[in-house]
């Protein structure tokens, strides 16, 4: 499949983002054919280029293993956006784009002339998508959000947790991600508005929002329900059995997630009349009842291995698998054979291996056809090929701290 066939060929994306969301973002993009521009500030740039170990190659090739994973498929360069050369530098650029994606905390684009403002001036079909952690407006925009504080804040981390322990935090940066997701729905539905009436606009995309959002069936228990969800652990709130049991020899998931499968279990443990028990028959039973039926299947589960339980109940159409560990996962032969871990030439010829575009396209597959950049490795050729600036003129804009 060559790069001209991918679905978001020949559109260009200005990356001022850093760290994870609004990178996973355009990954994203950049996996189904956009030619992404990442643009860092020259002394350092993206803070997660310091955020190891582990780390890549060795070094000045030298990656983290956090840069890697969310910035494959893009070209870098550097510009010091407080120089008003550089500023003028962004903008021609923003003029050549259909896509300017930033992070900055609200208003600060806005301070070097390149606010939604700034650049649909000049460019009045750009889509502008501005991700921040509260938004753009609200008495909370102004301050600034990461993850973890958008986790405790949303009410993520009071679901998140033992039931009679502490909130938890969920072990990856998942509002973060999940708001990259938001913000690629949102940049598609504008681009394809845009190629049909030339008028861009902005999307405001924040952490909180997307945080609250994604609450989904625990927010609307709250809004219908009228108390505040409290943690279940493992446990489902409107589910039950949908948690984790101890086996013999390890944890297992198991997701029952109607009558029939409940009646299934129940043959397979040798209980077939708990289906018909006007206890456990139906699941609103089942949840108010939940106390003493997960204590006796907990004391069956416990008498076999994992895998056999999960042999037997997969036999039943039951729902139900091994609680892995990352490492065990990422080997695992189904794994293997969707192509997820794909591996990755980096600057230096080292090979490495990263997670891959988890969607499958019948016809324009997502590709990975470039390691993630080295700081500033497309500064050169980006102004050259896009800016007509001579290697001289790029060379003074280096000597003044312009790139």
């Amino acid at each position: 499949m060559t790069a001209a066939a991918m679905p978001l060929q020949g559109v260009r994306v200005l990356d001022f983002s850093r760290v994870l969301a609004g990178p996973f973002c355009t990954m994203l993009l950049a996996d189904l054919g956009a030619e992404v521009i990442k643009v860092e500030e020259p002394a350092r740039g993206d803070e997660t280029r310091q955020w190891g170990p582990p780390w890549a190659g060795a070094g000045e090739a030298a990656l983290s293993a956090y840069y890697l994973c969310v910035n494959r498929n893009k070209k870098d360069i550097t510009l010091n956006l407080k120089h008003p050369q550089a500023q003028a530098l962004a903008r021609r650029l923003a003029q050549q784009s259909q896509v300017v994606i930033e992070n900055f905390k609200p208003g600060g684009m806005s301070a070097y002339g390149l606010s939604y403002e700034d650049l649909s001036a000049l460019n009045p079909a750009l889509v502008y998508c501005s991700i921040t952690g509260f938004g753009q407006s609200g008495p909370y925009s102004e301050r600034p959000g990461y993850d973890f504080v958008i986790q405790a804040m949303s009410g993520l981390m009071s679901i998140t947790g033992p039931a009679d322990g502490a909130p938890y935090k969920v072990g990856v940066a998942a509002t973060d991600v999940l708001c990259g997701l938001y913000a690629a729905t949102a940049v598609l539905a504008a681009l394809r508005h845009a190629e049909q009436t030339g008028q861009g606009q902005h999307i405001d995309v924040s952490l909180l929002d997307v945080s609250l959002a994604s609450l989904v069936n625990v927010a609307s228990n709250a809004l219908v329900g009228g108390q505040t969800p409290g943690r279940y652990g493992n446990a489902h709130p409107n589910i039950v059995p949908y948690q984790t049991f101890r086996a013999s020899d390890q944890e297992f998931a198991l997701a029952v997630g109607n009558d029939r499968q409940f009646a299934a279990l129940c043959r397979l443990i040798e209980r077939p009349e708990w289906a018909q028990d006007e206890h456990y028959a139906t699941n609103p039973a089942r949840v108010r009842h939940r106390d003493s039926l997960i204590a006796d299947l907990q004391a069956i589960f416990v008498q076999r291995p994992a895998a056999k339980w999960v042999e037997a109940l997969l036999a039943l159409d039951v729902p139900c698998g091994p609680v892995n560990d990352v490492s065990t996962i990422l080997r695992d032969p189904h794994v293997a054979a969707r192509g997820l871990v794909q591996q990755v030439a980096l600057a230096n010829d080292t090979s490495v291996a990263v997670v891959g575009h988890p969607v499958k396209f019948s016809q324009t597959p997502p590709q990975i056809h470039s390691a993630p950049p080295l700081h500033g490795a497309d500064t050169d050729s980006v102004l050259c090929a896009l800016l007509d600036l001579s290697q001289d003129e790029i060379d003074q804009l280096q000597h003044e701290g312009v790139v």
